[in-house]
């Protein structure tokens, strides 16, 4: 497990469109038909990164908080799943509903998705507003396993409620940091 920080997409990028199957129903769905009215949330995840797994009772309250206000949340795998078998995505399936996840689990099987995206890590976070301009990319909070900081989402909540309500968010943005996404 490498220790690995987010590379920091620069404020302002548009979010890049994809088309990937969801793990949960099976279909294939874009970016476009899942962005939110407000704002769209992509997070890099994975079944058995410590880090995502550390973060994942959070994840799941974040989206049922800020869904009903127009903030669409989106995970997406892309790990390579022959080297690392537990990210296979009938897992991801079985792991989706075992965190009561209410938002798409997607499988980036080609990682040109986590490449666009400019993805690094296990959590990494990706906050566009309506227009799908990137507005916050960074930690979830300072938490971390046996850290003793309890996880907050304080960092991405901020940044959401701040997209939310028309105010100013800080450019002054803190990396996520977990397991590094598992290339081919």
């Amino acid at each position: 497990m490498a220790l690995t920080p987010s590379n920091m997409l620069p404020l302002g990028t548009k979010a890049p469109n994809f088309e990937l199957v969801d793990t949960i129903d099976d279909t294939k769905k874009s970016l476009d038909e899942l962005k939110g009215t407000t704002g769209t949330l992509v997070m890099f995840i994975c079944n058995h990164c410590p880090y995502v797994i550390h973060v994942s009772d959070q994840l799941s309250k974040l989206a049922k908080d800020y869904i009903s206000k127009g903030v669409n949340c989106i995970a997406i795998s892309s790990n390579d799943v022959e080297n690392y078998p537990q990210d296979r995505p009938e897992l991801m399936k079985k792991n989706a509903i075992e965190n009561d996840y209410i938002f798409p689990y997607l499988y980036d099987q080609t990682q040109d998705v986590a490449k666009a995206y400019d993805a690094a890590c296990t959590p990494d976070f990706f906050l566009f507003d309506e227009d799908l301009k990137l507005v916050y990319v960074g930690q979830l909070d300072d938490s971390r396993p046996k850290s003793d900081i309890p996880v907050t989402g304080k960092d991405l909540r901020g940044a959401i409620e701040a997209l939310i309500n028309n105010q100013p968010i800080d450019e002054n943005q803190k990396p996520s940091m977990g397991c590094n996404i598992k290339w081919k």
